[in-house]
């Protein structure tokens, strides 16, 4: 596809759209509120398939309680879907839960072989079914393991999906040591390489401004509904696991992937070379290679209106 394919792609789209969410659901706990925000956005969203993604988080970084998210990338997908599964059932949408794919028990080794999963096997065959004018929207807000392994085993399908990736940090910042592309970098490069439209979200220097407070956590919702008291104490809990300040303020990044989906004015972009992940965590860059999506500012105020709207539903 050229550039012109790829831009028109990228554009924002104005009609109701098809998307599946790729997501390492009991990494943190924003996540979940990212997967409670899609599927209550029915008015643009129709959600066909949710995939579990790998983690390997052993101890949480300067954490008082020394609890381990994950022991292996393995056994954070499985974590991570067992959380899928608590969020659905919280939220009454039990139908939800045959869509839900196991995806990689491990990171890509190379950028020529994929890691086999019934999440990557799904996506593959489920973007083949889109077109470049009606694609697959795929709202991917961990390790881009599972989606590298699509394209990886069938290439044809950049042409038929658009990624949204929460990963890496700003252009401007001086590493790209994220968590979701640190831990697959090999995945990282394939898919920026690959030629799929992509609009990157970038963490440090641009999401990390979507924060919530606890005062602002028991206003809006607390006490409003079962998935929110859940979302509340989780978000709190979070908090005390890593002795925060009583002054946090938590970035809730991931509720930005699917947002730029729901309203063209969440956020701001712009078009970008795409970029190349080093193994060293940085970013190279090729003014000749294919354009991206870039992501530089999100209207915070309007985002979370949005959101808080309707999770209390």
């Amino acid at each position: 596809m050229n550039d012109a394919g790829i831009m028109k792609m990228l554009e924002w789209p104005e009609q109701k759209v098809d998307v599946v969410l790729d997501s390492d659901t009991f990494n943190e706990i924003d996540d979940q509120y990212a997967l409670a925000y899609m599927l209550r956005s029915t008015e643009k969203l129709n959600v066909e398939a949710i995939y579990a993604a790998p983690f390997f988080r052993p101890v949480p970084p300067f954490a008082p309680v020394r609890v381990p998210k994950s022991v292996s990338p393995k056994d954070g997908m499985e974590k991570s879907y067992q959380e899928i599964m608590n969020i659905l059932t919280l939220m009454g949408q039990e139908t939800y839960k045959k869509a839900v794919f196991r995806g990689s028990d491990r990171y890509l080794s190379s950028e020529t072989e994929p890691v086999l999963s019934d999440a990557a096997s799904d996506l593959a065959d489920r973007a083949m079914k889109h077109t470049p004018d009606n694609p697959l929207y795929v709202v991917a807000i961990a390790a881009i393991t599972n989606v590298a392994s699509a394209l990886l085993l069938k290439p044809e399908i950049r042409e038929r999906m658009v990624v949204i990736w929460l990963g890496g940090h700003s252009f401007e910042w001086p590493d790209t040591l994220e968590f979701n592309l640190a831990q697959d970098v090999a995945a990282a490069r394939v898919l920026f390489s690959s030629g799929v439209p992509v609009v990157l979200l970038p963490c440090k220097g641009v999401v990390s401004a979507f924060t919530l407070s606890a005062p602002e956590l028991d206003y809006w919702l607390k006490g409003k509904n079962q998935l929110c008291d859940y979302l509340v104490k989780a978000t709190k809990g979070y908090a005390v696991e890593r002795d925060c300040l009583p002054t946090w303020k938590k970035p809730i990044w991931d509720v930005t992937a699917v947002a730029w989906l729901i309203n063209r004015d969440f956020m701001c972009g712009r078009y970008e070379p795409s970029p190349i992940p080093t193994y060293d965590y940085h970013y190279a860059f090729n003014r000749e290679r294919h354009p991206i999506r870039y992501i530089y500012h999100i209207n915070c105020d309007a985002l979370f209106e949005d959101l808080f709207r309707k999770l209390t539903q």
